[in-house]
Order: structure tokens, then C-alpha cells, then sequence
């Protein structure tokens, strides 16, 4: 099996403190994933506020971007067979009710 890394992204920040339903129409979809043992890694949640860019000649800037339409707001990891399957059960998650998107990458192992 592979693994893929599904990003989430939201376009607006208030949106990162769910309520109690949606978290938990998210723990459900993620309870499936792991119940079909194809949970690699749970992920974590991305601070939108919270971060800092380094730039080349060591720059820092605040934020992770200076202008963006949408911010990643998490990640989870996933083993399946095909990258076909890592978006089908990206599809099922409740993201997309609140206006987000998943990209959903390979990852690439170095032997």
C-alpha cells in the first residue's frame, strides 16, 4: 500500500474552531478511515495565526503566506492501494460544507 497525505484547507479563518456537530461529522469520517485500518496518522490541526515564513537571506515574515485566498488548516496521512481511493475517502469528509477542499498527494519514500 501507499501512503497519501490528504491537506485541508479552509478560506476563512473563523471557520478553524468548529462546532460540536461538525467535530463531530469529522471524528466520525475519521473513525471509518481508521476502522478500515488505513489511518497512517491522525494529522494535527494548523494554526492560520500562529506561524512564521523564513525567506531566503533569512527573512521571517508573519503568517504562512503574505496574500491567500485559503489557509491549510490540517493534514492526515492514509494508506491505500491507489491514489483513487485516497480521494474517494477524501470526499466523504465534511469539509467541503464549509466551503474547504483536500489536495490529496502521494508520499514519495526514499529507500
Amino acid at each position: 500500500m501507499k501512503e497519501f497525505v490528504l491537506i485541508f484547507r479552509l478560506s476563512n479563518q473563523s471557520q478553524e474552531k468548529p462546532s460540536a456537530e461538525q467535530m463531530q461529522e469529522r471524528m466520525n469520517w475519521l473513525a471509518g478511515i481508521a476502522a478500515q485500518n488505513k489511518l497512517v496518522d491522525k494529522g494535527n490541526t494548523l494554526s492560520p495565526v500562529s506561524a512564521r515564513t523564513v525567506r531566503p537571506d533569512n527573512v521571517v515574515t508573519d503568517g504562512p503566506y503574505t496574500e491567500i485566498k485559503e489557509f491549510v488548516s490540517g493534514y492526515i496521512i492514509v494508506k491505500t492501494d491507489t491514489i483513487e481511493e485516497a480521494v474517494e475517502m477524501a470526499k466523504a469528509n465534511p469539509i467541503f460544507k464549509l466551503g474547504g477542499n483536500i489536495e490529496v498527494r502521494e508520499i514519495m519514500k526514499r529507500d
